[in-house]
């Protein structure tokens, strides 16, 4: 995975420290690499060529309209991040809208203009092993060629200064669709599943928006309440670790408020891009 990298080679780290609200963290997340955003934006092909030239459409106009108002009302922190980012980085705010929402309009872009198959590299993978000796999640992190060279660690703390995170972030996007951790203990890794056109619904919460809310997550149980209780869109594969009581779990969800919770153990558990346990239709590789 590629990463914005100074002379040394080394990931870029960030630490915003304490910002007020989530416009300003959005703001000086997006100065300090404002030119990796420009960047991925101009080199980004998924947004080039099928993302901006479908937000132009008809057809796009209410997806848009929805993900904006679902995400922005139950986020409203987040929201302000987001506009925060573009603001800072100087990207326009539908560049940064697209990035952050591709996961929940790329499956409505008709099919003559778009071949879904282009996304299938876009995964990662995961091993979890929990035993008296060792709790371990391995995990592989894996994503669009546009990302090399795009990556970043970004370090906040909230205003009272009770807690902070950390996370490894895509450029232009929230933290983190990725993995992370925060000062709490709890820790999470992503794996992106494949469920069928049918199994998605329309305008509703976005990815990006549940993991960046991860972060913020208080406890194992506060973390999974945090994924299963949103109207997500598209569903996705968590793995949460508490890293206090050494427990990690497999959490699968889908939309219509669908989910399925496994918990590791000393049998190797092994989870790629394929939903698992939660019974849903899905894109057979």
């Amino acid at each position: 995975m590629g990463s914005a990298a100074g002379a040394t080679g080394e990931l870029d780290v960030f630490d915003a420290g304490r910002c007020c609200g989530g416009y300003a963290l959005g703001v000086a997340v997006g100065r300090r690499f404002g030119e990796v955003i420009r960047s991925r934006m101009s080199r980004d092909l998924v947004l080039r060529q099928q993302l901006l030239p479908f937000a132009s459409t008809a057809q796009a106009e209410p997806l848009l309209a929805a993900l904006r108002a679902a995400n922005s009302a139950r986020y409203p922190q987040y929201w302000d991040e987001l506009v925060g980012t573009a603001d800072g980085s100087g990207v326009p705010l539908l560049h940064i809208m697209l990035v952050n929402f591709r996961k929940e309009i790329l499956p409505f872009i008709p099919k003559e203009d778009h071949d879904r198959e282009e996304e299938a590299d876009d995964d990662c993978s995961d091993v979890l092993v929990v035993s008296e000796s060792m709790a371990i999640a391995a995990h592989n992190e894996d994503a669009n060629v546009a990302l090399l060279g795009h990556t970043y660690v970004v370090k906040a703390t909230s205003p009272d200064g009770s807690s902070s995170f950390t996370a490894y972030t895509y450029a232009g996007e929230l933290p983190s669709c990725a993995f992370g951790f925060n000062s709490n203990g709890v820790a999470f890794t992503l794996d992106s599943v494949p469920p069928v056109h049918g199994e998605i619904v329309a305008g509703a919460i976005a990815r990006n928006f549940v993991s960046r809310d991860l972060l913020e997550a208080r406890s194992l149980d506060d973390a999974m309440h945090r994924i299963c209780s949103p109207d997500i869109s598209v569903g996705h594969s968590y793995n949460l670790m508490d890293v206090r009581s050494r427990r990690i779990v497999n959490v699968e969800t889908a939309s219509g408020n669908r989910f399925a919770v496994r918990e590791a153990g000393v049998a190797p558990f092994f989870h790629a891009n394929m939903y698992r346990h939660l019974q849903i239709k899905q894109v057979c590789s």
